[in-house]
């Protein structure tokens, strides 16, 4: 640590107000906050000072940057370094040795002349003790058991050891993956002097500017083997005639994950970096995975470049490992179900393309539906199917028996490739074989219909994982125009919403009067409990009844509950603490099942307190805390007895 005389004590109005600018200090109340700087000295530590030595330094003060920035890493055995993060001005480092009581976890070293604020371990444990939020905010990285877990492997070489910036995916940002100006060519120009220039630069895509030099698309290598090349199309083509445009962006402040996931959901290589509304380079699929290393994108390429759905059956089993290496990396459980979508999206896709190109054309515009976990994009490890189709009318009785002869072998055919590929059945049979969800867009409208103007409770209760679907394959059209009667039709049928906020009052946390944690007694999950449906499951409910309460489209949980709060229908508070406690569920269960898998065992939902420390069994609770505050909500909202 830095000289013992550059430590000083400091003024309380200093500390607090950088801490009423610093998450989540931020959120205390002033008396809490007075008491925090009452434990608070300042320290002043020259550029180059190695703070915590890995596996030997005591901590003994949790570090808040006021000023300057230092370099977390790790290193091996053999003295292989692998560095962790950057941290700046308002982070932090030290918290976890306190929670963990243990010795430093990693090396911190300062990169400058750095300025922290120093609060000792007791006031900062008892920060903890007595502020849920704060403990939820410490608590929103990985489980403590998946730490320790990903710090031993790569200290004895049981995972491969990263590069310097592989573990950068979540916390570098796309502007600093860039390499230069971005390169350009003028709109008239051939394409033969495109292809030139490429080479010359050794690059693969080049930006297409008009007569006043403004951006107006792009052209890449792919655009020139396929549009030109393939086609036979003269050399001296104009740019412009075979350029893609509008030019797709990213802001330059973006993590890199974004940039990965927005480039596999449209299928592209090349993503312009946008800075204060002026393109100022170019990113690509390469420059992340060298960026990650065991990335994402390499199972992508391999799930598009498939040519038969035997190929396609062991690569849903490699999702698992590459949710892994995101976990290990400190994502976040939103980020991490965003990531299994979109791979199972494109597996979903790739199959169904497939299919298709054995069966024929289908004989009228159709939409495969995504239903439940699929449908609102929050799929974990292990995922049963609930799908559904939709078709759009057929003109005539010899078309409609042809729409039902193909897609029933469609259906049929599909739900036992997705199976094959590790997706089991639905055992309620939700699924497109089923006749019963395999229907016309004017009877689908027909059945949620019948559902929501004369709702029964139990049709209603077994209806609810369809309103949560969103379109997967085909003409999404006719799942956006589905989507839309019933953003207009329901908010009106008050009936039906007060039976979905019954049974959004069904999966009760578990929590005894003392709020002391209720588990199984007996059977094969003795002495656990539920996570999926006492408490995730609420959250689940509370955002469907009010987005559908208010007319919004969206079927993501999170994306649904932010759409409430700046629609004003949710107070911000309640946003905060209800994003918080769901996203600490999500990713308990995320860890939770990794830890199962890679144990060899099944993948479920049911958590030993007697497994959790302290600090994860206080956040547990106060999560379903905030189940009990969004069930009174409900039933404040709908006029609805205590049950």
């Amino acid at each position: 640590m830095g000289n013992k005389n550059d430590v000083h004590n400091i003024a309380p109005e200093t500390v607090l107000d950088f801490l009423r600018h610093t998450l989540p200090f931020n959120e205390l109340d002033d008396a809490s906050l007075r008491q925090l700087a009452k434990h608070c000295i300042i320290d002043f530590i020259p550029k180059g000072t190695l703070i915590f030595r890995q596996g030997e330094t005591e901590v003994e003060h949790f570090y808040l940057i006021q000023k300057g920035g230092v370099k977390i890493y790790l290193e091996d055995d053999q003295g292989e370094v692998t560095l962790k993060d950057f941290r700046g001005e308002g982070e932090y480092f030290g918290a976890l040795p306190i929670i963990r009581n243990t010795r430093a976890n990693l090396n911190v070293e300062t990169v400058e002349d750095t300025f922290c604020f120093l609060f000792t371990k007791d006031a900062f444990r008892q920060l903890l003790d007595s502020s849920p939020r704060v403990s939820q905010y410490f608590l929103r990285s990985l489980s403590e058991k998946m730490i320790n877990t990903a710090y031993a492997e790569l200290r004895h070489h049981r995972v491969t050891p990263r590069t310097e910036s592989a573990l950068f995916l979540f916390s570098s940002q796309v502007g600093s993956s860039i390499k230069g100006e971005p390169k350009t060519i003028a709109a008239n120009e051939s394409v033969r002097r495109a292809a030139g220039r490429m080479a010359e630069l050794q690059i693969g895509s080049l930006l297409v500017t008009n007569q006043a030099e403004e951006i107006i698309g792009i052209v890449t290598d792919k655009d020139l083997r396929t549009k030109v090349v393939a086609a036979g199309l003269d050399y001296q083509t104009p740019v412009e005639q075979i350029m893609t445009s509008p030019v797709q962006t990213i802001p330059a402040h973006a993590v890199c994950f974004d940039a990965m996931l927005r480039m596999m959901r449209r299928r592209i290589h090349h993503l312009a970096v946008e800075k204060q509304d002026k393109i100022v380079g170019m990113v690509t699929t390469h420059d992340i995975m060298l960026l990650q290393g065991t990335s994402p994108l390499y199972l992508f390429r391999e799930i598009l470049a498939q040519r038969t759905l035997a190929g396609l059956h062991p690569l849903a089993r490699k999702v698992p490992s590459v949710v892994r290496t995101l976990i290990e990396e400190g994502a976040k459980a939103n980020n991490i179900t965003k990531m299994i979508t979109v791979l199972n999206d494109h597996i979903l896709e790739r199959l169904l393309t497939l299919i298709i190109k054995e069966l024929g054309p289908p004989p009228i515009p159709f939409c495969w539906l995504l239903m439940g976990s699929e449908g609102r994009s929050e799929q974990t490890f292990k995922t049963d199917q609930d799908n559904a189709l939709i078709y759009a009318w057929p003109d005539n009785e010899q078309k409609a028996a042809e729409a039902e002869e193909y897609f029933k072998m469609l259906s049929e055919v599909a739900i036992d490739n997705l199976v094959k590929c590790g997706y089991p059945l639905c055992p309620g049979e939700m699924m497109a074989s089923n006749p019963k969800w395999r229907m016309s867009a004017p009877d689908w409208r027909k059945c949620f219909d019948n559902w929501i103007m004369t709702p029964e409770p139990k049709e209603v209760m077994h209806s609810t994982i369809f309103f949560d679907f969103r379109p997967g394959y085909g003409n999404f059209s006719l799942a956006d125009k589905l989507r839309h009667h019933l953003s207009a039709t329901i908010p009106k049928q008050e009936l039906f919403l007060y039976h979905l906020a019954q049974n959004a009052l069904e999966a009760r946390p578990p929590l005894s009067f003392f709020r002391n944690l209720i588990v199984e007694k007996d059977g094969e999950h003795r002495n656990t409990l539920d996570l999926k449906t006492k408490g995730l499951v609420p959250f689940v409910d509370f955002a469907r009844l009010f987005a559908l309460k208010h007319g919004i489209t969206e079927s993501n949980t999170l994306v649904r509950l932010q759409l409430l709060n700046e629609g004003g229908h949710l107070t911000d508070d309640m946003y905060k603490e209800t994003v918080k406690a769901y996203e600490f569920l999500m990713q308990l269960r995320l860890v939770h099942q990794l830890y199962m898998m890679e144990n060899d065992q099944e993948p479920n939902n049911h958590i030993n307190p007697a497994n959790l420390s302290d600090l994860e069994k206080q956040t547990l609770k106060e999560s379903f805390e905030v189940v009990r505050r969004l069930q009174s909500h409900i039933k404040a909202e709908f006029r609805l007895s205590e049950r």
